[in-house]
């Protein structure tokens, strides 16, 4: 009995799979049951020491390994999500629909195919359906995403110059606030904070914790500590470098080291372990 890590697709998340009695390796193309039903992917790495028992809820059942008529059917598929694309987004101009459609999906099986889009608003898009339906003769889902969800899809780079997170590993999405940017003193510009899909950067969220925990331990901006080079006030803080800035009574700014700081009650592990 082995783990594996499975991707479902180029664009599609990756997920955990138990192989039971099946040896596979990676690269090795192979049927999961997800969510929505039978699904291909590839091996991306086996994990043969893993305990199943440490992921309970997050294993996928490996169906089969993929054959031949499985790869054939995976073609398919793929012409037919293809076709399914330029149709639809033929349909939407001629109705005039203010829609964007970001990506189709069609299911293993075939018995049904997904048109993810985003839009302003509300959608009448009842004749689009129609049209579908009677091109394909096969059951249509037309499922509208945020803007969010259509950077994970799509994909692309963010300002870090790496892939996005969304579309990279993160599986689902946590509410991001301009606070976490306050917070962690970052620059309050929109672009300096925003991803590519417009909303605030995900990653906003990865150090907030640990700036919270480390603000616990020191002591108030605007408290007035005394130092060799006279007494001055805390204006900011440097928590990178682990720092906090003084102004001085004659106005000088004076850059301090936290653990200097003369009656801080500032801990020295906090800042070390994160």
């Amino acid at each position: 009995m082995a783990l594996a890590k499975v991707c479902l697709g180029p664009r599609s998340r990756c997920c955990l799979i138990d192989s039971g009695p099946t040896e596979i390796r990676p690269n090795d193309p192979v049927v999961v049951e997800d969510d929505q039903g039978l699904k291909l992917g590839r091996v991306k790495i086996v994990f043969s020491d893993a305990d199943p028992r440490h992921f309970p809820d997050q294993l996928k059942p490996l169906v089969r390994l993929a054959t031949p008529e499985d790869l054939a059917q995976e073609e398919k598929n793929l012409a037919l999500e293809k076709r399914a694309l330029e149709f639809c987004q033929g349909r939407i101009q001629a109705h005039r629909l203010p829609i964007y459609l970001v990506q189709v999906e069609c299911l293993f099986d075939t018995s049904k195919i997904i048109f993810y889009f985003t839009a302003p608003g509300r959608v009448d898009f009842r004749e689009l359906v129609k049209d579908l339906v009677q091109e394909f003769r096969i059951r249509i889902e037309l499922r509208q995403i945020g803007v969010r969800h259509r950077a994970k899809m799509v994909g692309g780079l963010g300002i870090c110059g790496r892939d996005l997170c969304c579309a990279a590993y993160l599986r689902d999405f946590e509410p991001v606030s301009v606070r976490m940017a306050k917070e962690q003193q970052l620059s309050l510009n929109p672009s300096k904070i925003s991803g590519i899909c417009g909303r605030l950067m995900c990653c906003l969220t990865y150090e907030y914790a640990v700036y919270q925990e480390v603000r616990k331990y020191l002591p108030r901006v605007g408290k007035r500590i005394q130092t060799p080079e006279g007494e001055g006030k805390i204006i900011r803080y440097n928590l990178i470098r682990e720092t906090v800035t003084l102004e001085l009574e004659d106005k000088r700014e004076l850059e301090v080291a936290l653990r200097d700081i003369s009656g801080s009650s500032l801990a020295a592990d906090p800042l070390e372990g994160g």
